[in-house]
């Protein structure tokens, strides 16, 4: 599992809300998930930062060990993003769960046909939302078995 120069894994959240993004921040806060957070606003920035390209080319972007992907954002949406990180051999093992405001479930079904590791409608609440990010973070890093960069299984 890839970490940081602290030593944390980094979770990097795609998302065009910087409400959404200021709440998911403070919901992993309240948490208390030893986690570096990042945030990119939308599928174009998402895929820079993996790629280390555009503004990223020559930035502090250490590999996500999770993205936290919305669906609907500007320039890039989220299904695209998914299509191109699944869709890319460096790239397609990082887990990717989908957090978005959609409950279709057409967008349920191409999520997981794109390759989403999973799929969580944003809860209405603050509380609903650390609930969600504390479950998520024990799933992902206490519980699943996830390849680490040289792409030997670990566990976190």
């Amino acid at each position: 599992m890839p970490r940081d120069e602290t030593g944390c894994i980094t979770i990097l959240m795609a998302d065009d809300d910087a409400d959404d993004r200021m709440l998911t921040a403070e919901a992993m806060k309240e948490s208390r998930l030893g986690n570096s957070f990042r945030f990119v606003e939308d599928g174009q920035e998402l895929m820079e930062y993996l790629t280390r390209t555009g503004d990223y080319a020559n930035a502090d972007a250490p590999r996500p060990g999770l993205i936290l992907l919305d669906l609907n954002m500007p320039r890039k949406d989220g299904r695209q993003a998914l299509r191109e990180i699944k869709g890319n051999p460096e790239l397609r093992r990082i887990p990717v769960v989908i957090l978005t405001t959609s409950k279709a479930e057409e967008d349920v079904l191409r999520s997981y046909d794109l390759g989403a590791n999973s799929f969580i409608s944003k809860p209405v609440t603050f509380d609903g939302l650390v609930e969600i990010v504390r479950t998520v973070g024990h799933y992902w890093f206490s519980i699943v078995e996830l390849p680490s960069e040289k792409g030997v299984a670990s566990h976190v």
